[in-house]
């Protein structure tokens, strides 16, 4: 492992993610294979971004440590099992222990457009600040970054973008519309669509 910036995509097991995307998949596709489809365009983009040494999955799901590993990428089970944040703590507390990261950071699993550019630019407008990139609604967060040496302390869930906004991170604003276009409902997947989906979520609702 490479020292620098590591992003940790915490991934619900899949009877129990995106709900609302129930249907969203082309006829025939099982809806846990769109909501791993999005993952892996998701992580695969973010582990080309300039500025990234490593993303790290924390998991419980099986099914979805066996498709990560596949790739190449390191999957941490989720044994605290108690929600995004805890499973972000978790994955905070590993890396923290080898003392390899000199940074870390939360990427939402749900970012079937993002191109590499677009993230490795909020990185770098972020510097060493802890700071956060709102979702395209203003009210979520897509990626929390900690500052250079700090604790990631997430503060996901409803109103996340005001919580860490309140918590003293910095906000990242900029043209990087796949960054802030997470999938929660059809409506989502639609915008997402119109950035260009990765190749996974395209073959699955094509």
């Amino acid at each position: 492992m490479t020292a620098g910036l590591y992003l940790i995509v915490p991934i619900k097991p899949l009877h129990l993610a995106k709900s609302r995307l129930l249907g969203a998949a082309e006829r025939g596709a099982a809806h846990a294979d769109l909501v791993t489809a999005v993952a892996l365009d998701t992580v695969t983009a973010a582990r080309r971004a300039a500025g990234v040494a490593g993303v790290v999955v924390v998991t419980s799901d099986p099914t979805l440590t066996e498709t990560f590993a596949a790739e190449g990428v390191e999957v941490l089970p989720d044994t605290p099992a108690a929600g995004l944040n805890a499973a972000l703590r978790h994955g905070d507390a590993q890396l923290r222990q080898r003392g390899i990261a000199t940074r870390i950071g939360a990427l939402q699993a749900d970012l079937p457009a993002l191109r590499p550019a677009e993230l490795a630019a909020a990185i770098a407008a972020a510097g060493d600040d802890r700071s956060f990139c709102p979702d395209r609604h203003g009210t979520g967060t897509t990626l929390l970054l900690a500052e250079r040496g700090g604790p990631l302390a997430p503060l996901f869930g409803p109103g996340s973008a005001d919580a860490h906004a309140d918590s003293g991170a910095k906000t990242l604003l900029g043209q990087w519309d796949s960054l802030r276009c997470d999938v929660d409902t059809e409506a989502d997947l639609a915008a997402a669509a119109a950035l260009g989906l990765g190749p996974h979520t395209a073959r699955r609702v094509s």
